[in-house]
């Protein structure tokens, strides 16, 4: 059998995080390298003295975290980034400014360092999309407005058909961005598995833990799937998303 084609969306959000954690930035268009969007979680702040497999600070930790939005100045894949983050009391500081370490530091009661990787520090996977009508769906059985940044993916879509829930059938396919020379392309891995990190509200920190709860009792935990770069290459909003299988 022939391999089979279909317009199954469109992009309509992408994000990416500078800062472990911290919030998302909003972009209209990224470049997808081989570890993910262009600068997603290139830097994290690390727990001092903690010699775990996980040992960043993360809005589990410290939820106040994804009040800090943080930007970037200057980007590259050669290794150079230069980031400033607007706090959650307005100022504007580098990210490497000492005044921010120490601040985060005092709410969070422990030391604290930066840290920077050219292959950013995902939890696990390198791309995480999520479907618009996931979100619509769950929001409706919740009886409350869910943002798709407080799930942190990195690609939102509108889905053809607007089925909720349907991207976890792309399993094993090949989605393709755009029509250009250069479109990006990620293979779909793996459904996205949830942690407490979903009841967060993204604008406030404040918890409800109604929502894990949800996912874990009817979803088996997951929202959303996890990918693979397949080719590296550009992604914008607005690009129709082809899935090959």
């Amino acid at each position: 059998m022939g391999e089979m084609q279909a317009v199954v969306g469109v992009v309509r959000q992408l994000y990416r995080y500078p800062v472990k954690s911290m919030c998302g930035e909003a972009l209209e268009s990224a470049e997808l390298v081989w570890s993910g969007l262009l600068g997603d979680r290139r830097f994290a702040f690390v727990r001092a003295g903690n010699h775990s497999r996980f040992p960043w600070l993360t809005a589990r930790e410290l939820p106040q975290l994804q009040q800090y939005h943080p930007r970037f100045v200057e980007l590259t894949n050669a290794g150079n980034a230069v980031a400033r983050v607007t706090t959650p009391g307005g100022a504007d500081l580098a990210l490497d400014d000492e005044q921010l370490c120490a601040e985060l530091a005092a709410q969070f009661g422990a030391p604290l360092y930066l840290m920077q990787s050219g292959r950013g520090m995902p939890d696990t996977a390198s791309v995480s999309l999520l479907g618009l009508a996931t979100v619509e769906a769950l929001s409706a059985e919740l009886g409350m407005t869910l943002e798709p940044l407080r799930f942190r993916p990195n690609i939102v879509v509108e889905l053809t058909d607007q089925s909720p829930f349907a991207e976890e059938g792309w399993l094993g396919g090949l989605l393709t961005f755009g029509e250009r020379a250069d479109s990006a392309q990620v293979r779909v891995n793996r459904k996205d598995p949830r942690c407490m990190m979903v009841n967060l509200d993204p604008t406030t920190s404040t918890q409800n833990p109604q929502v894990l709860r949800k996912i874990v009792r009817e979803r088996d935990s997951c929202l959303g799937v996890y990918g693979s770069v397949e080719a590296i290459g550009t992604i914008a909003v607005g690009d129709t998303i082809t899935l090959s299988q």
